[in-house]
């Protein structure tokens, strides 16, 4: 089962957040082999979804980064969304590890 974060992003500003992935005894997870994608919807029924840009960055520690720019944060709109973090092995097995709320809050200096 998926852990669940809770992510805040600012509307205009450059995001970035790391997470390690372990499993149920709490042991890290070494990624070596896999790849990751991640994308946020305003609800899990959308059809319209914005990529984070999601990266390995330490494979043998299990740890993905997350990024999005401030020009594509400038374009979403404030409020509640949904996400995920998802893993594909070297064989296609597809797992979802992490998964969540994501809460864009509104800028005022454009």
């Amino acid at each position: 089962m998926a852990g669940f974060v809770e992510l805040t992003m600012e509307q205009g500003a450059n995001f970035s957040t790391s997470v390690d992935v372990k499993d149920g005894t709490n042991t890290v997870i070494n990624l070596t082999g896999y790849s990751v994608a991640s994308q946020m919807r305003k609800s899990y029924y959308s059809s319209t979804a914005n990529n984070f840009t999601a990266t390995i960055t330490d494979a043998a520690t299990g740890t993905i980064t997350i990024t999005m720019t401030g020009a594509t944060t400038a374009n979403l709109t404030p409020g509640r969304y949904v996400y995920d973090i998802l893993l594909t092995s070297g064989a296609g097995v597809k797992t979802r590890v992490i998964e969540g709320i994501v809460t864009v809050l509104p800028s005022v200096t454009r």
